[in-house]
């Protein structure tokens, strides 16, 4: 039976690598699909992995009906999947668009993005699937916050300094420069701090609590 699985995980915890290499399994089996993504940071109409992967896909829209997409897509021969990356930015309605294409098309629908936003707060869409999927798969790649702990949150960032006010979407990226918008995994303790790399650097160590992390962090188990 088709499933619908959502593949959640932070930033840098490969979930467009891990699209790519779902897409990359079922056409070697001989399976057709289609690829969709929403504000890739390589621009419109990519899935985009920061180890230099990219394959052409669908743009995702405000207007885009999963439905009617893979119906018109469906008279050229059968459909077996669906790659649907940046699935966080998606309305409500869309995933529910999904889960329809899974129960009355019979078409796999594998959605992978980022639970929450950089206010801690569940992104709309995201918030959907884990209410709809069949399967929630946490990513075990881990991305690593500036202290070597385990990075659990996703935090905006302009010129360095974590912000929590602002739209819930603005794109940016891990490498933005000075006065641009970025963004920066931390762990639940320096986010809660809002302390990042560069505003971490600012300072003069008052405690010996980051390294103690580090050293933590790089002590086998």
């Amino acid at each position: 039976m088709a499933e619908l699985v959502f593949f959640s995980g932070t930033m840098d915890s490969g979930k467009s690598t891990l699209a790519l290499q779902v897409d990359h399994n079922h056409r070697a089996r001989g399976r057709r699909g289609l690829l969709f993504t929403r504000d890739d940071r390589a621009g419109a109409d990519t899935i985009s992995s920061r180890l230099g992967l990219r394959r052409p896909a669908h743009e995702v829209t405000a207007g885009t009906d999963f439905e009617a997409v893979v119906s018109r897509a469906r008279e050229d021969g059968p459909l077996d999947y669906l790659v649907c990356d940046e699935a966080q930015f998606y309305r409500p309605e869309q995933v529910e668009q999904l889960a329809r294409v899974v129960d009355e098309a019979g078409v796999d629908v594998y959605a992978f993005g980022i639970t929450s936003d950089f206010r801690t707060r569940l992104f709309p869409g995201s918030a959907r699937l884990v209410e709809l999927a069949d399967r929630v798969q946490v990513l075990q790649v881990e991305a690593l916050c500036w202290c070597g702990a385990r990075a659990t949150h996703n935090a905006r960032t302009v010129d360095g300094t974590m912000v929590t006010d602002g739209e819930q979407v603005v794109v940016g990226d891990v490498s933005a420069g000075a006065g641009a918008v970025g963004y920066e995994v931390l762990c639940r303790r320096h986010h809660m701090r809002r302390e990042t790399e560069a505003t971490a650097g600012r300072r003069a160590p008052s405690t010996t609590t980051d390294v103690d992390v580090r050293e933590a962090a790089a002590r086998p188990c």
